[in-house]
């Protein structure tokens, strides 16, 4: 087998994608001049560890709390393929990982080939758009959406609001060989019956009151690309059958039309609502379910990946006041990491554009984000799905009258402590008149304990 490695290399040597070679004790010993540009920074790698190289960590992957493709490799006697976050010289970024096994002629193993892919739809660069996280919640997520990308499966993506069901499917889109063609998103939400079978199939001239020329609908002006059906499970019932026929024969009718039109696309569906349920109620088709869950994917609420909570908020900061290059102070991070997120990301995006504009300096602190959330907890709307989560706000319904005021008072004295401007200037933050806020200011104060704060 050793006496084959030139050649082996010889061959890698030609090949684009990053290769390298090592043994079974996880020592390099061939790699690509691919392999060394993108990650070696040209240095030689020969006699070290592809997990020193790759992680910097001092021992194999799976004794680090990785997967480890090369003891998969082994036990299955097959390739193996698997998502991994790699050092590279512009930082952390995911690549996937296939690996093949090279046996003698015993069939046992002696070397294996390793290939990297990089990912360029998720991330650690804060300037950068696409998915972002690196907890183990999301990287099951990437991972799943990564291995159906490249098929021509129906997704169908499963997640609280607010989880980023739309970035996923663009990153879906973006990962297929559709990618050069359009991505076409269905608000499925905000259609009526009529308007859903126009929008999404198109009309003839004088179909309609108010059709006074011919339109495309969406299915067709997503042909050859991708179809993303938002919040699927608020499509009318009786729109249900003709979405069905649609992804099951590729066919459909244009309002006001008996002609039978063609159209290719990938369907992307996404929801908030429990279908399984809807269809026991008869509100939704089972048969349209089986047809749009070909491969589901649940995305977790931002609670289930609290450690990508101060990722997400650099990232989002970035975004929302991208020529200040902000940044989180630790206690800031903690902070943020301590709410429940009822909104995901959605929310923290709010928060985190709350924060940007209370913050005069480049730091924000925790005094900020606290009074970024008092905005929200002065509404007093925020629900959540997990009312026996520490922390989270239950409905309202479910809180009584004085619990409501004991939070909103605590909201509003965590909101002064925090502010630096006018009192004018907080309560046009809070939302209320200058004179409400001086009289509960002066009730809070008169509440609070001689020589002790509140």
């Amino acid at each position: 087998m050793a006496d084959d490695l030139p050649a082996l290399v010889s061959y890698l040597d030609g090949l684009p994608e990053p290769h390298i070679v090592f043994d079974l004790d996880y020592r390099i010993v061939a790699a690509n001049t691919a392999y060394m540009r993108e990650y070696a920074q040209n240095q030689d790698v020969k006699g070290r560890t592809c997990y020193e190289v790759s992680h910097h960590f001092n021992v194999p992957c799976d004794q680090a709390g990785e997967s480890c493709p090369r003891t998969r490799a082994l036990h299955s006697g097959q390739r193996e393929r698997i998502l991994h976050l790699h050092h590279t010289p512009c930082g952390e970024a995911y690549v996937n990982i296939e690996l093949v096994p090279l046996k003698n002629p015993q069939g046992q193993a002696v070397y294996f080939i390793e290939k990297m892919e990089p990912l360029s739809l998720a991330h650690q660069n804060t300037r950068q758009q696409g998915m972002v996280g690196r907890s183990p919640a999301f990287r099951a997520t990437l991972e799943m959406a990564m291995r159906v990308a490249p098929t021509t499966s129906s997704v169908l993506l499963l997640g609280e609001s607010g989880t980023g069901k739309e970035l996923v499917a663009q990153a879906i889109h973006d990962a297929s060989p559709r990618a050069s063609a359009p991505f076409v998103v269905v608000e499925c939400a905000s259609l009526t019956e009529t308007l859903f079978e126009s929008e999404l199939f198109g009309h003839e001239k004088g179909a309609f009151t108010g059709a006074t020329s011919a339109r495309v609908g969406l299915a067709e002006s997503a042909n050859g690309g991708t179809l993303f059906l938002d919040e699927v499970g608020d499509i009318p019932l009786s729109m249900q059958v003709k979405l069905l026929r649609l992804l099951e024969t590729g066919t459909f009718r244009h309002v006001g039309s008996s002609e039978l039109r063609h159209t290719d696309v990938r369907v992307i569906a996404a929801t908030h609502r429990p279908l399984r349920e809807m269809i026991a109620q008869q509100q939704f088709r089972e048969d349209l379910y089986h047809r749009l869950s070909t491969f589901p994917i649940r995305l977790p609420p931002l609670r289930e990946r609290r450690e990508d909570i101060p990722l997400l908020a650099e990232t989002l900061l970035a975004r929302v006041a991208p020529s200040r290059h902000l940044s989180i102070s630790a206690s800031g991070q903690q902070r943020l990491m301590d709410h429940p997120f009822s909104g995901n990301i959605r929310e923290l995006r709010n928060v985190m554009e709350r924060a940007a504009l209370f913050c005069d300096g480049e730091v924000i602190e925790r005094a900020h984000i606290e009074h970024a959330l008092a905005a929200d907890a002065w509404a007093a709307t925020t629900t959540t799905t997990d009312p026996q989560l520490p922390g989270a706000t239950q409905p309202l319904e479910a809180v009584s009258k004085a619990q409501r005021q004991a939070l909103a008072d605590a909201a509003l004295w965590d909101a002064a402590q925090a502010h630096r401007g006018s009192r004018a200037e907080l309560a046009a933050s809070l939302g209320i008149s200058e004179r409400s806020l001086y009289r509960k200011l002066k009730a809070l104060q008169a509440q609070a304990k001689p020589g002790t704060a509140r």
